[in-house]
């Protein structure tokens, strides 16, 4: 199973941050869309990411000053990124490895989707169930 296939089930649109947002307006979309994480874009470029994780630490450690300042200030810059051509399977393994659950789609530097671990599972566990249907008919018949 390739990105792709996670992506033409789940849908390529992706909300995004810019890095000069307040950290308040962040938790606002991240509440609005019902979502873990957002990549942060300037010019249309993916310039980092940021998630509960981030902000939760943030708050921990700063308090709640953290929400006035700017997304800049506590995002990942250092970013992995996948292709559509990429395995799904192996990029669950990195994600779990490296601790984070979403990971942003890039074709020709720009941003073309986003998948999080639970996209991954739910596309997997959607193929076994497929999979699973087809040898009962095959068995029936």
């Amino acid at each position: 199973m390739r990105i792709a296939d996670v992506l033409r089930n789940k849908g390529t649109e992706v909300v995004t941050v810019a890095p000069a947002a307040s950290v308040a307006e962040l938790l606002g979309l991240l509440a609005e869309r019902n979502v873990g994480a957002l990549p942060v874009v300037e010019d249309d470029r993916l310039v980092g990411i940021v998630s509960e994780r981030d902000v939760v630490r943030r708050l921990h450690a700063g308090g709640a000053a953290v929400l006035e300042s700017r997304v800049a200030e506590i995002m990942t810059t250092t970013v992995t990124t996948c292709s559509p051509d990429d395995d799904a399977a192996a990029l669950a393994g990195v994600m779990t490895t490296g601790r984070f659950r979403h990971l942003p789609v890039v074709v020709d530097g720009a941003l073309a989707g986003i998948v999080s671990i639970g996209d991954l599972v739910k596309t997997r566990i959607d193929m076994l169930e497929a999979e699973r249907e087809q040898l009962q008919s095959y068995i029936a018949s």
